[in-house]
């Protein structure tokens, strides 16, 4: 009997660490406002270790993901995201961090989409 048990036992955790899927998809909003964030958002987000994919949408300000949720995780990459001048819902970016972007960044000040004004 205990053979038995002890044999449901490990077929049951194998199944279970089978089964968890190691891609997750993530989207959350990060603000920024032009093709310059939108750059600089993407490289931060990829730079992060488990971050297979991102793609940031300047009208919604939408960041989407997918990432290999054993390596990262949300809060990881919005302290990537924060730490190059992007707010995000739950993280603000420091006021030295936001100085940094390009002045046509500078979205707490205007926040419209300058997106078809400059793609540097």
């Amino acid at each position: 009997m205990k053979k038995i048990v002890l044999s449901l036992i490990c077929v049951l955790v194998t199944s279970v660490a089978m089964g968890q899927d190691k891609n997750k998809k993530l989207t959350f909003e990060v603000d920024g406002k032009c093709e310059m964030c939108k750059m600089r958002i993407e490289k931060a987000a990829l730079g992060v270790k488990g971050v297979k994919y991102a793609l940031w949408d300047i009208p919604s300000h939408q960041l989407s993901l997918i990432i290999d949720e054993r390596k990262t995780d949300a809060m990881q990459i919005k302290t990537a995201l924060v730490e190059v001048g992007h707010d995000t819902k739950e993280l603000k970016a420091t006021q030295e961090a936001y100085d940094n972007v390009h002045p046509c960044c500078k979205y707490r000040e205007d926040d419209t989409d300058d997106s078809e004004k400059h793609h540097d």
